[in-house]
């Protein structure tokens, strides 16, 4: 399912103010939740129960480097804080183990930690956005 049917809902549930919505579309299944706002503004979280094939997702042949894609649906961070620089920028060069981002679930901060070293070639997500499963975070270059 693509972001801008899930936009859709949620703007649907922000306009008809409902706290629950599930949509079942092209072999999908969809779950989107309002919750408490008192912690922090968050956009809607929602749950994909059908998980979307990963291969049409991938990076193309043309392209080098390893991607690295969201093993979760939530948003994605770049940055440990509001204010703080990010983790990394293009042109970082990071390690294995090195933290990518953040990505918020359930109200729980996940950390994407790079599986191989290189330099970041390009960052596909946008900080606040929502990522779904399997959506390209990254791409590293091997050094």
């Amino acid at each position: 399912m693509k972001e801008e049917a899930i936009r859709k809902y949620a703007s649907l549930m922000r306009e008809l103010d409902l706290s629950g919505l599930e949509v079942k579309e092209d072999g999908y299944e969809l779950r989107l939740e309002r919750g408490s706002r008192s912690a922090s503004p968050a956009p809607e979280t929602y749950i994909i129960e059908d998980e979307a094939p990963a291969a049409a997702k991938g990076s193309s042949a043309k392209e080098e480097g390893t991607i690295v894609s969201s093993p979760m649906v939530g948003v994605f961070y770049a940055s440990p804080a509001e204010n703080a620089e990010p983790f990394v920028t293009v042109g970082s060069k990071v390690r294995k183990g090195d933290t990518l981002c953040l990505i918020e679930a359930m109200k729980l901060m996940n950390e994407i930690a790079a599986e191989e070293s290189g330099t970041i070639l390009e960052i596909y997500a946008q900080n606040g956005k929502i990522v779904e499963y399997g959506a390209p975070l990254f791409r590293i270059g091997r050094d």
